[in-house]
């Protein structure tokens, strides 16, 4: 493969953005060893890091604390921009309430019954999981009544079929109200509405313009079918070995495993770095 040559004879990108869960992380919610070096030396050179992540601010926050990550992350599938370092919300879009009871109304009016939770807005917003929600990780949640989880603002919600698989929801899901929420698969078992309009791609665009980066001057990284518009807004789009085949279809390239230091091997390959340095 031949990598785009840098302009003027500068950096490659002066950007690289990183999904976090299958990609940056390791399956054991580390960042290896090879891959801190590899941005390190990346940052070195004059190019900025950025994390974006599906997860909400306060999911992000005790991860990016653990990992010493201080810059801007784009959280919540692009409606929080935080500042890790400061540990400050710098924007944050909600998700109209009245629309996501209709919503989920006519989603349900299709497909039958579904597990919801809901992630509160703000930085200490919780995660609220409604009767029958399947937790797929150790995350923090509050068991909550399915009336009480529309009670307070609310970034999205989260949905579960019990029969149908993750394709197959996020399909009918977007037949019959995709004019009212965004419908996205961000992993296993999370199904997602959001915002009408909202993905990584605007939520990385508003950051970039903070760091005075364009797109074309990005190189992302990520796994799954949310990571689709933020690969499309970048210069160059890179996919985890295991990807989700949807995300496979619009990158540039597959990389390896996020157990295999893959967000290092590119960059090591872009960016002239010795490997494993």
């Amino acid at each position: 493969m031949t990598d785009p040559a840098p302009e003027g004879g500068g950096l490659p990108y002066r950007l690289v953005a990183t999904d976090l869960d299958g990609t940056l992380l390791t399956s054991t919610e580390t960042v290896s060893e090879r891959t801190r070096a590899a941005l390190a030396a990346v940052e070195a050179l004059g190019a900025r890091h950025i994390v974006v992540t599906g997860r909400s601010a306060g999911w992000t926050r005790p991860v990016l604390d653990q990992i010493g990550y201080t810059g801007i992350a784009v959280c919540g599938q692009g409606a929080q921009v935080y500042d890790a370092g400061a540990h400050r919300l710098l924007t944050s879009v909600t998700l109209d309430r009245q629309l996501a009871a209709l919503a989920l109304g006519k989603i349900e009016a299709e497909v039958g019954t579904v597990a919801v939770a809901a992630s509160q807005d703000g930085l200490d917003g919780e995660v609220l999981a409604g009767p029958g929600y399947r937790l797929i990780s150790d995350l923090p949640v509050v068991w909550t009544d399915r009336q009480d989880l529309l009670a307070k603002p609310i970034s999205k919600l989260y949905l579960q079929h019990p029969e149908l698989s993750d394709e197959a929801l996020v399909a009918a899901a977007r037949q019959v109200a995709g004019g009212l929420v965004d419908v996205v698969l961000a992993g296993p078992d999370i199904v997602e509405l959001l915002p009408l309009g909202l993905t990584k791609a605007t939520g990385l665009a508003i950051a970039a313009r903070r760091l005075g980066v364009r797109g074309a001057e990005t190189i992302a990284f990520g796994d799954m079918p949310n990571d689709v518009p933020m690969l499309r807004w970048a210069g160059y789009g890179v996919a985890m070995a295991g990807a989700h085949e949807e995300l496979r279809a619009v990158a540039d390239e597959v990389t390896a495993g996020h157990d295999e230091d893959g967000v290092a091997v590119v960059l090591e390959r872009v960016f002239g770095l010795t490997a494993g340095a």
